[in-house]
């Protein structure tokens, strides 16, 4: 009988050699200082097309948060040549669809179109990188628009009320402090030439980066890339300050009061990323604890806490080793009707503990591997996320073929260096802790109480 750790490990060997080649990513730089990178996809005669800037809310200083966020509202709202709205209707017209997205490191706007239309596509994006109207009455409206997106997603809601406070505390110099949609005083006191002189700062080719994935060839798109975007004239971004978070020596915690109808549990360990460990298999290691965690029904934290004592009604772990600066290795949960915030706490304690004293097994670290490569394969069909993981990789300026050899770095993964990463870095000392304790759901006003520190937190 064929041993279920042998299935995975075929499934696994089947599922690497389906993945697309990597030999199909061709990469260009036009004069002006604009990327472009085509990854080649002849499955079906479509195309995806996005446009990258390296700009996000990490990048903004106090006073404008939100301001890339609001301003990526404002590229639908016209240009000289096409009227608000017109770029959505044109795309749609054309059998597409268009939407954009802002985060904390990078700011993407991104078109899904038949073939024949891609120059369409790029016509378009070239116009409105440069020659946006910015009209204050648009604007006066836009800007209403997005704080009620922050109130409806934070303000009034008792889990992104909590996440904001925690990365409010958790952050002392990190500008991962401030929330993508900036904070509601900064969006009241927003003026048009603030806006105006961030889209003149940085939407430019040379802090842009176009990715196609598609039915199409390269030089095509290299052809169109320079007959559209070639003739825009670069721009001279700011330069960055390097933002070091200092080191964290104690605890710290922050507890939000809202109308909720259960308490909630939200902890963060201060972790590197690639790019920024001490060690190059740090991050993979980490990525292969918080999966071990939490990877399904047969992961520790479903296996103990959901199905086991039954102490949590969720609980979860999750950690990103791509970003432009360091993160968090996080953990989160709800407690079952009976249990509390606090005893869920010890629970999630209890199992980082046993990572930092145990090794995991041979059999919990195939099965994480399996997952990724399976993950990876199921993505790879998704041309949209083949060309935002080139996208992504580039914008934080990593290199995208990183994508080639994260397989195998997690496949180097052994269990000492899982039980390193959790001695080194989930510790007490490197913890922050935020708690949702509910109100009755008729109060409406929700209110934070740090209890160590934190810049937002009173």
């Amino acid at each position: 009988m064929v041993s279920t750790v042998s299935l995975r490990t075929l499934f696994a060997t089947f599922l690497l050699a389906t993945l697309p080649a990597m030999a199909q990513v061709s990469e260009y730089k036009l004069s002006n200082g604009m990327k472009v990178i085509v990854k080649e996809d002849h499955r079906a005669p479509v195309v995806v097309s996005q446009v990258w800037y390296r700009v996000g809310s990490s990048y903004e200083p106090d006073g404008i948060t939100g301001i890339s966020h609001a301003l990526e509202h404002m590229m639908f709202k016209g240009t000289e040549e096409y009227g608000p709205g017109e770029f959505s209707r044109i795309v749609s017209a054309l059998g597409g669809s268009e939407n954009a997205f802002t985060s904390r490191d990078y700011t993407a706007y991104f078109e899904t179109l038949a073939v024949e239309h891609l120059e369409r596509a790029l016509e378009l994006e070239a116009d409105r990188m440069r020659n946006l109207l910015l009209d204050p009455a648009e604007f006066a409206k836009e800007i209403e628009v997005v704080k009620e997106e922050r109130r409806l997603r934070t303000e009034d809601k008792p889990s992104g009320k909590l996440y904001e406070q925690f990365n409010a505390v958790a952050w002392r110099a990190s500008p991962y402090s401030n929330p993508v949609i900036g904070w509601m005083n900064d969006l009241d006191n927003m003026t048009m030439q603030d806006l105006a002189d961030w889209y003149r700062l940085w939407y430019a080719p040379n802090n842009a980066t176009l990715v196609v994935a598609g039915d199409v060839q390269p030089e095509e798109v290299l052809a169109l890339a320079e007959r559209h975007f070639g003739p825009i004239k670069p721009s001279e971004p700011a330069p960055m300050k390097p933002a070091a978070e200092p080191k964290q020596v104690g605890e710290t915690r922050v507890e939000v009061r809202a109308p909720a109808r259960q308490p909630y549990v939200l902890m963060g360990y201060k972790t590197p990323i690639v790019g920024s460990s001490e060690e190059p298999w740090e991050p993979y290691a980490l990525y292969v604890l918080s999966s071990v965690l939490d990877g399904g029904d047969s992961a520790r934290l479903s296996r103990q806490l959901v199905r086991g004592t039954g102490i949590a009604a969720s609980a979860g772990a999750d950690y990103d080793n791509y970003s432009r600066l360091p993160g968090m290795f996080l953990l989160d949960g709800t407690p079952t009707e009976g249990h509390t915030a606090g005893e869920l706490e010890q629970a999630l304690r209890r199992e980082v503990a046993m990572l930092r004293e145990q090794l995991i097994d041979e059999q919990e670290l195939k099965r994480v591997v399996t997952q990724a490569v399976a993950s990876k394969v199921y993505q790879a069909d998704s041309l949209f996320y083949q060309a935002m993981e080139i996208g992504m990789l580039d914008a934080i300026s990593l290199d995208w073929r990183l994508t080639e050899s994260e397989i195998d770095a997690l496949k180097a993964v052994t269990p000492e260096q899982v039980r390193a990463v959790a001695q080194r870095y989930l510790v007490d000392d490197n913890l922050t802790v935020a708690t949702l304790n509910p109100l009755p759901m008729d109060q409406k006003q929700a209110r934070a109480v740090p209890v160590e520190g934190g810049r937002h937190g009173s």
